[in-house]
């Protein structure tokens, strides 16, 4: 059996864990921190370059 882990930090999921979208797809982590964090990534690489 394969063992799910956080979308962001790599972390073993439990019963506790979030699901959330970016970019269109459902991920899994385990807490808000990394919720935040992984959207927080996506906003920046989506976003066009200042140049």
């Amino acid at each position: 059996m394969t063992e799910k882990t956080c979308a962001a930090c790599d972390c073993p999921l439990d019963e506790n864990s979030y699901q959330v979208k970016i970019g269109g797809k459902a991920v899994e982590v385990c807490c808000d921190d990394c919720a935040r964090k992984l959207k927080e990534a996506y906003g920046s690489a989506a976003a066009p370059s200042q140049g």
